[in-house]
């Protein structure tokens, strides 16, 4: 009973997007880019001159974003979609609403 109430050291916490324990590197690779794409739009926005970098990275994150999601095969990469897809959506809607694609002349 003492190993229930000190874990291991076997047991230790990782990090990783393959849970079932095989590899996943394209569906890994694409909800990577959802979330840095979510994360670049979202921050973008409370810059509203940087509508166009927002409005293009948030609308590139959404596109692939949907895709990840469509082909993901583990609930990490399903929560990092998620995360990225909300970004994207936000980062993509206030840098149309600042501006949109085009820089203003």
């Amino acid at each position: 009973m003492p190993q229930v109430l000190q874990p291991s050291d076997r047991e230790r916490f990782r990090f990783t997007l393959n849970t079932d324990g095989r590899p996943h590197r394209a569906e890994n690779t694409f909800a990577i880019i959802t979330l840095v794409c979510g994360v670049v739009a979202f921050v973008a926005t409370f810059w509203p001159s940087a509508h166009v970098i927002s409005s293009w990275f948030g609308t590139l994150g959404f596109g692939v974003g949907l895709y990840s999601q469509y082909i993901s095969a583990t609930t990490p990469q399903r929560s990092l979609n998620v995360v990225g897809l909300v970004g994207s959506f936000v980062g993509a809607a206030l840098g149309i609403a600042h501006g949109g694609f085009l820089p203003n002349p």
